[in-house]
């Protein structure tokens, strides 16, 4: 296997600034305008390879939520004023045409390109995307309305999702198996929540899932987060372990431990080691996929757990522990060199197979909020 490349140091030392640059001057712009679907309204899902829009690629309702959180965010931290009124035009859009339109509660699933139905399952994980998009509008102008979806979003959750095993269900109709993944992303939900509305409900929420991740996500043993589980959280073997997540839950736990003052220092160093086991060797980025004996099962290698595993570092910079701010640093810069070295500006690689050849031909508009979170977490720990 080839040894990792070398980083130059004023290579590292430079990247937050570069990179914020990168989200400011070409991501902010490109979404907003090519990614804005100016005749129907909503965000296109994806770019062609061009930088031109796929018009024509259905809407996941997820990704409409995401890109709102990327443009309310972008505002909030001061780096893109624009981003309120597109945050907002965003809004509107998702809630005039994917909340209950065939008049039952909750968000469906997917919409066409002219905003008509495609998919009218619910499903957890949209709706906890749309919960953490409507926190971070709500945090910038504390508007009642938004407030009161919030507050119609878990009624939707209580009232519909939750499961008599405890979390929630994967989606309506029910189905299986359940997945760690839309209970993280709740997590982050009412984290989220709590630093909008500073309502202590949302610390009692948040508890809530860090009990089931400790309870049943994860393995206090092997120190693995599992990904798939029967309806009463049994586990589904072989234990599928995706280090992407592992990470996640580092800097989701650190949010925690902030809103809470619980603990969480002991988990994060589990969760962090384990993740590490599962590097690509050429590149030293994160692999998509492991069991959970530390082999790899898949050595594809995706755009998102870059980001979370700089997140992990930069948790764990924010708690003090020494040379996490350098390898915060380090993976972002294997993130700019691998994936953000794209020919469109703004645009980025979704997936590399183990050869480095790019697997998805498209510019996906789902990664923008993994590389926005990363960049607002290392300006705000590591600069």
């Amino acid at each position: 296997m080839a040894e990792e490349p070398v980083m130059a140091a004023e290579e590292t030392a430079d990247v937050v600034a570069r990179l914020k640059r990168r989200m400011i001057d070409d991501a902010m712009p490109l979404w907003s305008s090519v990614g804005w679907d100016d005749a129907a309204g909503g965000f296109i899902d994806r770019l062609h390879r061009d930088g031109t829009a796929d018009a024509a690629a259905p809407r996941r309702v997820f990704v409409q939520a995401r890109q709102i959180w990327c443009y309310a965010k972008a505002a909030q931290m001061g780096w893109y004023p624009e981003g309120r009124a597109i945050a907002l035009k965003g809004l509107e859009h998702l809630l005039a045409k994917a909340k209950s339109p065939d008049g039952k509660p909750g968000y469906v699933h997917r919409l066409t390109p002219e905003g008509a139905v495609l998919d009218g399952r619910r499903d957890a994980y949209d709706h906890a995307f749309i919960l953490f998009a409507l926190a971070t509008v709500y945090g910038l102008d504390k508007d009642a309305q938004v407030r009161a979806e919030i507050d119609a979003l878990l009624g939707f959750l209580d009232g519909h999702l939750r499961s008599p095993h405890g979390g929630v269900h994967e989606g309506l109709p029910v189905s299986l198996p359940r997945r760690q993944n839309p209970h993280m992303h709740l997590f982050e939900a009412m984290i989220a929540c709590f630093d909008a509305t500073h309502d202590l409900s949302f610390q009692n929420r948040a508890g809530e899932f860090f009990a089931l991740f400790l309870a049943n996500l994860y393995d206090k043993q092997k120190h693995v987060l599992s990904e798939y589980f029967e309806e009463d959280w049994s586990k589904i073997e072989p234990v599928s372990v995706e280090p992407g997540h592992q990470a996640e839950w580092v800097w989701l736990l650190k949010g925690f431990e902030r809103i809470t003052g619980c603990p969480t220092g002991q988990r994060r160093s589990e969760l962090l080691a384990t993740a590490l086991r599962y590097c690509d060797e050429a590149t030293g980025c994160l692999i998509d996929e492991g069991d959970a004996s530390g082999n790899i099962r898949r050595s594809t290698r995706r755009l998102w757990p870059q980001t979370e595993i700089a997140k992990a570092w930069i948790a764990q910079a924010e708690s003090g522990e020494a040379g996490a701010a350098d390898k915060a640093r380090a993976a972002l810069v294997r993130l700019e060199r691998n994936y953000l070295s794209h020919p469109v500006k703004g645009g980025w690689y979704d997936q590399f197979d183990r050869d480095g050849k790019s697997l998805v031909d498209t510019i996906p508009a789902s990664s923008f909020y993994h590389v926005l979170c990363a960049v607002t977490e290392a300006e705000q720990v590591l600069e």
